[in-house]
């Protein structure tokens, strides 16, 4: 065992849970939890895009985090995501994650402001910094952040003992080559990009971190399965038909994660609320869809996880 063990495998990325009234619904938290610990995935990486950050306060964060690890702790490695735009909320995030005992912590760039690297390493340090204790993972999604991980800036923040890799959500895969090379064996990298599982575990990532794995776990276990066991056409045809779900997640009127609660709760009976204003909730078109994609979910357990 080596300390990044506990970071390979499926990661899920925790999806926002409300009550009618647009609150945080602990008790809905502590329930996705618990579907995720009867699922066997690897761990969970809260308060990230799927789980809507840019959109909820400090506090809503802290009630989501402490809900999962009533449940999560000491069953699924935890990552928690704790940027923010100002240093200062981020730091105080970071403290709240390392009190309650998280494996890691997570942090995009700040966005918005153009920085230069300096001080984008200063941002991440400082949140490093605030908790001592626990492992820094990196978030690289420039398509959304604005902002890109570059070799240079990825080098200077090896330099910090608690940086152990990068979550890599940028589409090209050679991304993930250059980030195995540079952080060599001791660090790892976490293929971001459902859509391109195989692609990025083939080019060096060890694992996975996905907004889309949520509603289908199973698959993305046994897609993970197919790559380590070398099965890479049946792997290949998985990949395909995770690909034609991932399709119509995103093909209507309603924001991806609106959809993705949706078809929880046809599947799985569990009950998430909507999405965070300004994300678009479900409309009645999007149903034909969802009830689609919820159907090809359960049609493609049948083929592939048998």
């Amino acid at each position: 065992m080596t300390k990044l063990d506990k970071y390979k495998g499926i990661i899920p990325a925790f999806y926002a849970c409300y009550d009618e009234q647009g609150e945080i619904s602990p008790e809905r938290v502590q329930a996705l939890t618990q579907y995720f610990v009867d699922k066997k995935v690897k761990g969970l990486y809260v308060n990230g895009s799927s789980g809507e950050c840019i959109y909820q306060s400090v506090a809503d964060r802290k009630i989501v985090l402490e809900n999962v690890m009533k449940v999560a702790k000491g069953k699924l490695t935890v990552i928690a995501h704790v940027a923010c735009n100002s240093t200062k909320e981020s730091v105080e995030l970071a403290k709240h994650a390392e009190s309650l005992g998280v494996d890691s912590i997570a942090a995009i760039p700040p966005i918005y402001f153009r920085l230069p690297e300096y001080s984008i390493a200063e941002y991440w340090n400082k949140i490093s910094d605030a908790a001592p204790n626990t492992d820094f993972i990196i978030y690289n999604i420039p398509q959304l952040a604005g902002v890109s991980l570059t070799p240079s800036l990825y080098q200077e923040m090896l330099k910090n003992p608690r940086v152990i890799g990068v979550k890599n959500s940028s589409m090209p895969v050679q991304d993930i080559q250059t980030f195995v090379s540079l952080g060599g064996s001791d660090h790892i990298v976490f293929n971001g990009p459902d859509e391109q599982f195989i692609g990025g575990r083939l080019m060096g990532a060890e694992a996975g971190i996905g907004g889309t794995y949520g509603v289908m776990p199973e698959l993305f276990l046994q897609l993970n399965a197919l790559f380590e066991a070398k099965k890479l056409t049946e792997a290949k045809e998985l990949q395909y038909a995770i690909n034609d779900i991932i399709a119509l997640m995103v093909s209507g009127h309603g924001n991806m994660y609106a959809v993705a609660k949706e078809i929880l709760r046809i599947n799985e009976n569990l009950d998430l609320g909507s999405v965070a204003s300004p994300l678009a909730p479900i409309i009645a078109s999007d149903m034909e869809n969802i009830n689609q994609a919820a159907q090809l979910i359960q049609k493609t357990k049948q083929v592939f996880c048998k």
